[in-house]
């Protein structure tokens, strides 16, 4: 059975029906991306995707990165579709063609990035993690550095990674070690050890460009204190040419539990003291500078995991079609019944609804956003701007932790709806799970995510972003109002959505006072219950626009519509019952796990 990706019917869907983004080309910037274009562009994106990319899934886990003598290399297979998406300017989509880029909308990036990484993520990390490093470039650098190093990074001639964590420096980046002394020259000589450096060394580009958070001798402790360092591999000459060796060596990769083709490095800065980075921006504000990827990055994970969710729906939609056994539940004492294929027993069903409900959300959930960002640079009115970027800042600890907790699950599920053959390695439903893991925990764990939506998004502005977000809910709820197919759920979102906002007023007041730590012990569950409410809004947009669109349908299309009929009506029936139930234990702020005696647990 051919492994699958994403489904083009949905992200047709989205992209023309509910986003409408042919629109964008209305406006000078993006006035060639057409329906046409946009369409053309997908089409791509899957070809390259489905004939060079998804066959290195398989092998480049198998085969695996490995390390001898200093040396590491990435999977051989790997290099060919690296060359391919070189060639093909899909390193940088979003980018000015002057470096290498093709100037497309974020959302349209979305679309083609969809399927690259559904195909194999662990390949895409290279090229992803480039593109992150080359934009902290082309926003802080200096002329001269984007000259140097910016096209040589979005056409992945050089890679780019982030060194940011240490072995005592995880999450708390402020605790970091590594220093920066200023030379003469205007450089600054590097010293320390960076851990789980995903792509932080492999033999498929001829330069590693690693953007490193180190602290200048005197400078503040704590993050007040940190700057931001560009430190090649190799160094390079003004005329751009590569020098020689500049002491960053990788000293071991990582032996995971998943994304085997993508080499997790522990590098080490100035062994011999030869190590020499460039200030990128101004001294201590490195932490300022990476937030400017962190939403970027972020997004990219919840992608990562949204992908591995696809994929395992898809397939367990076709096995499902095609697997027979047992007899129809029905027939179940009959001797001489037939076996049915095991889309037709209940169970089965329930589980591969409630993946075609959150994969169906998380997918409109990523595509808002990114579509969000292009508003951003096109709206004509401030005010507008500023509400799509408080959309974008508040969503996106909901689109990188919720939607990787949903997207591991679903995996769960595919594995579950395969059975015994789900564990085994000759299928593709165990590496969509071990693969989807990883992305609940880097680019900042998902606990994390649910610390800064309550400890920074919630108040931000006076709570400015979360009455922007209710707005933009609360029109979809009253359009589906005046939908016969949909305004029992619409009832049910507005139901939910209302008690969500008391959950935050009454979260966001117990974070202001002495029970603060009360507060943030249910951090997490405040994003989860804010995610299940944003699934259910968008699901009930889709449901919204199918509901009408079917009265006009073309018959082969009349099941797509119906089924967003029935996302909607399970997800508000099914998992908003079990949303409210969390809320009501939020608002109850039970202390039992800030009370708790440190010697009550037991190790």
């Amino acid at each position: 059975m051919a492994q699958q990706i994403s489904d083009r019917r949905d992200i047709d869907f989205i992209l023309h029906e509910q986003l409408k983004i042919e629109n964008l080309s209305k406006h000078e910037k993006f006035a060639e991306f057409t329906k046409k274009t946009i369409d053309l562009i997908v089409s791509e994106a899957r070809n390259l995707a489905v004939k060079e990319v998804l066959p290195t899934r398989k092998e480049g886990d198998e085969v695996g990165c490995t390390f001898d003598a200093g040396v590491v290399k990435a999977p051989e297979c790997f290099r060919r579709p690296i060359e391919l998406l070189r060639e093909g300017e899909w390193t940088a989509m979003t980018e000015d063609p002057e470096y290498g880029g093709q100037g497309m909308p974020v959302t349209l990036a979305m679309a083609a990035g969809e399927y690259f990484n559904g195909a194999n993520y662990p390949l895409m990390m290279y090229p992803g993690l480039t593109h992150g490093a080359g934009k902290l470039v082309e926003s802080f650098g200096t002329e001269e550095q984007k000259r140097i190093y910016l096209k040589n990074m979005y056409t992945c001639k050089w890679g780019g990674t982030m060194l940011l964590t240490e072995p005592e420096a995880g999450s708390d980046v402020g605790a970091l070690t590594s220093k920066a002394v200023k030379n003469d020259d205007g450089t600054y000589s590097i010293t320390g050890q960076k851990i789980f450096i995903s792509s932080g060394d492999h033999d498929m580009m001829e330069n590693i460009i690693h953007p490193v958070l180190a602290r200048i001798e005197g400078a503040p402790a704590g993050t007040k204190g940190i700057s931001l360092f560009l430190v090649p591999k190799f160094r390079v000459k003004d005329d751009g040419s590569l020098g020689e060796f500049n002491d960053v060596t990788c000293v071991g990769i990582e032996e995971k539990m998943g994304i085997h083709g993508n080499a997790t490095c522990t590098l080490s800065l100035g062994e011999k003291g030869e190590c020499r980075g460039e200030l990128l921006g101004e001294e201590n504000k490195g932490m300022r500078a990476m937030f400017l990827m962190m939403n970027e990055a972020r997004l990219l994970v919840g992608m990562q995991g949204f992908a591995c969710a696809s994929s395992s729906y898809m397939n367990s939609v076709n096995y499902a079609k095609e697997r027979v056994q047992g007899r129809h539940l029905l027939k179940m004492f009959e001797k001489d019944a037939p076996g049915v294929p095991i889309i037709q027993h209940p169970d089965i069903r329930r589980m591969l609804l409630t993946m075609k409900a959150y994969v169906e959300g998380m997918r409109s959930l990523l595509y808002y956003v990114a579509w969000c960002e292009d508003m951003t640079k096109i709206a004509a009115d401030e005010n507008d701007k500023e509400k799509y970027q408080n959309l974008v800042e508040l969503l996106i600890p909901i689109a990188k932790g919720y939607v990787t907790d949903e997207a591991y699950n679903v995996c769960n599920l595919g594995m579950q709806v395969y059975g015994g053959y789900g564990y085994i390695k000759e299928y593709p439903q165990e590496q969509l799970v071990r693969d989807c893991r990883i992305t609940m925990i880097y680019e900042g764990t998902n606990g994390i995510q649910s610390m800064d939506l309550l400890g920074r998004k919630l108040g931000m502005k006076k709570g400015k972003l979360v009455m922007d977000l209710m707005g933009e809910i609360g029109a979809v709820i009253n359009e589906g109002k005046q939908i016969e197919a949909t305004k029992e759920y619409a009832a049910v979102l507005e139901k939910n959505l209302n008690k969500l906002g008391e959950v935050a007023m009454h979260l966001g007041a117990t974070a202001m006072s002495e029970k603060v730590l009360t507060a943030f012990a249910h951090s997490y569950p405040f994003m989860e219950v804010c995610g299940d409410v944003v699934m259910a809004w968008m699901l009930l947009w889709r449901a919204n626009i199918a509901a009408g669109a079917r009265e006009k349908a073309k018959k082969k299309d009349l099941p797509f519509y119906d089924g967003q009929i029935r996302s909607v009506q399970f997800f508000c029936n099914t998992v908003l019952p079990t949303t409210a139930g969390k809320m009501n234990a939020i608002l109850a702020s039970d202390s039992a796990a800030i009370d708790i005696d440190e010697a009550s647990f037991i190790g």
